[in-house]
């Protein structure tokens, strides 16, 4: 509880995040939650949150928007 509120005064400090991932191509193509993604990026463990990632600099970038998936419409029998 007391993690939540000082959380809600001071937002995460993305702290703890995952080792850098690369989504790697499948065989058919891109899925597309990797096409989303792009490149490389770290996932925030506290709040979830995806950010960049930069092999070069080895650094974290800008925080990721991932687009809604599509929805998918029931077919509709008569």
């Amino acid at each position: 509880m007391l993690h939540s509120i000082v959380d809600s005064l001071f937002g995460c400090g993305h702290q703890r995040t995952t080792f850098p991932i690369t989504p790697r191509r499948s065989a058919a193509g891109t899925s597309a939650v990797a096409a989303s993604r792009g490149g490389t990026y770290v996932a925030c463990l506290d709040c979830g949150k995806e950010f960049e990632y930069d092999w070069k600099t080895m650094r974290m970038g800008e925080a990721m928007s991932i687009p809604a998936p599509p929805r998918q419409t029931q077919p509709s029998f008569r």
